[in-house]
């Protein structure tokens, strides 16, 4: 790829992924023309990605060990502190971050519950290795926790936080 062939780069729910996401935003911002726009964006997995969090947090009050595979331990850049330092790092300009938020409706806990069984991914993967015994466990602590309404309904919120910024000369 030519470099300077680009308006934008664009990069969504992926940086997390990859092993060196310094790399990677300086090759998003050799890519894009001088003033162009590089943006990226990625869950809060350490906060604000509640569906994760809520589940991360009943796994490790019940095995400590559980926290290892949590992404918000792991995925250091899902803040936006540490997004901004990225992009500056990279020597882009104007580097803007924001949280983007989608609300998430579980129709009931069973809703909520039925992707940790699929066994694809750190969360169900962990949740489909427990004993039926310590899968109950978590399903009890984490029916406990969540904030049903009184139909049934959970409302969670998901983040993710966006950071852009513009490409220099």
């Amino acid at each position: 790829m030519p470099d300077a062939a680009f308006d934008c780069a664009v990069a969504g729910l992926v940086l997390n992924f990859v092993s060196d996401p310094a790399r990677a935003v300086a090759k998003m911002r050799r890519a894009t023309r001088a003033g162009g726009t590089v943006a990226v964006y990625v869950w809060d997995y350490a906060r604000a990605m509640q569906m994760m969090r809520r589940f991360w947090d009943a796994a490790a009050a019940l095995d400590p060990a559980a926290s290892d595979l949590d992404k918000g331990r792991r995925f250091p850049i899902c803040r936006p502190e540490p997004l901004a330092d990225l992009f500056e790092g990279a020597g882009q300009r104007e580097v803007e971050t924001c949280a983007l938020d989608v609300h998430t409706v579980f129709r009931n806990f069973e809703d909520y519950w039925s992707p940790f069984l699929g066994g694809q991914g750190p969360a169900p993967g962990y949740c489909m290795s427990l004993s039926e015994e310590r899968r109950i466990a978590l399903w009890e602590r984490l029916r406990e926790s969540l904030p049903v309404a009184a139909d049934g309904t959970i409302y969670l919120t998901a983040r993710a936080w966006a950071v852009r910024g513009i490409t220099g000369s």
